[in-house]
């Protein structure tokens, strides 16, 4: 029997700026914790996937040192990953093991690594992974995507999120939960991502976004969502939201209205 399905309109994204990276690390942490508390009234563990970049060393910064967090109660997967081997310095993996996993005491059976041993075959590490969201999220009812509590997310210089690059035909995928791709315009080109069908699922996705090189992607990403880049067709189904999290820096063009974070922040 399958889930109550949500609405199908999206609300919109909520903008938090923040005047430098280290108030916006501690606001995100604040609100991934809010996000955790939240999930576990209702179930035994938090469900989150992350993606790479810079966003494992801006979550990890004032999160590893919070008294508030559940680690052993966390269950995490990855937004997107790289076919190559999970120490490879492009892998996200080895990201957020270097920045978040090492650092705290999340178990290591409670991380859902991509295989990514099957280096010449994509596919075959994209059925594995999409096997393990179906082991953790089904469970006694069927559902036609997995539901997680949030989604952390990077946007690219050319507004790609997870590996859902402009122009790419990944964009128009609506039945799969995880897709492979062997042709990334940006190296290496051998990838694996969740599909906008999962994204859109989630109780909250949020973009993490910093620095001046990002000024115009982020003017294009939130004043102009009309041109389609892939950060914004991220549009969760309402009762869920996407959020943005960035710094002034990489606001300057940005004309869309920013949201006060609080400093006792709650969902």
């Amino acid at each position: 029997m399958a889930e109550d399905a949500p609405s199908k309109k999206a609300t919109a994204p909520v903008l938090y700026g923040f005047n430098n990276t280290d108030s916006l690390s501690e606001g995100l942490a604040s609100f991934v914790l809010a996000a955790q508390d939240e999930a576990l009234k209702k179930q035994s563990t938090f469900k989150l996937a992350i993606s790479g970049g810079s966003l494992p060393k801006v979550l990890g910064k004032n999160l590893i040192e919070r008294k508030d967090v559940s680690w052993d109660k966390w269950e995490i997967f990855f937004a997107d990953e790289r076919v190559v081997p999970l120490d490879h310095e492009d892998s996200n993996f080895a990201l957020n093991d270097e920045h978040l996993f090492s650092k705290v005491p999340i178990p290591r059976q409670n991380i859902h690594v991509i295989d990514t041993t099957k280096l010449d075959d994509p596919e075959a590490v994209a059925d594995d992974y999409e096997k393990q969201l179906v082991a953790s999220f089904v469970g006694s009812s069927s559902i036609a995507f997995p539901r997680f509590d949030l989604i952390l997310l990077g946007i690219g210089p050319d507004g790609h999120t997870c590996s859902l690059f402009p122009g790419h035909p990944l964009l128009n995928e609506q039945d799969g939960w995880v897709a492979w791709l062997d042709d990334s315009p940006k190296p290496p080109p051998t990838r694996i991502t969740l599909t906008y069908p999962v994204l859109n699922h989630a109780h909250r996705v949020a973009f993490v976004s910093t620095g001046e090189g990002k000024q115009e992607i982020m003017e294009k990403v939130l004043d102009h969502p009309e041109e389609g880049l892939p950060s914004s067709r991220v549009k969760v189904i309402s009762p869920g939201r996407v959020y943005f999290f960035s710094d002034d820096a990489a606001l300057k063009l940005v004309k869309y209205e920013r949201t006060e974070f609080q400093s006792n922040f709650k969902l």
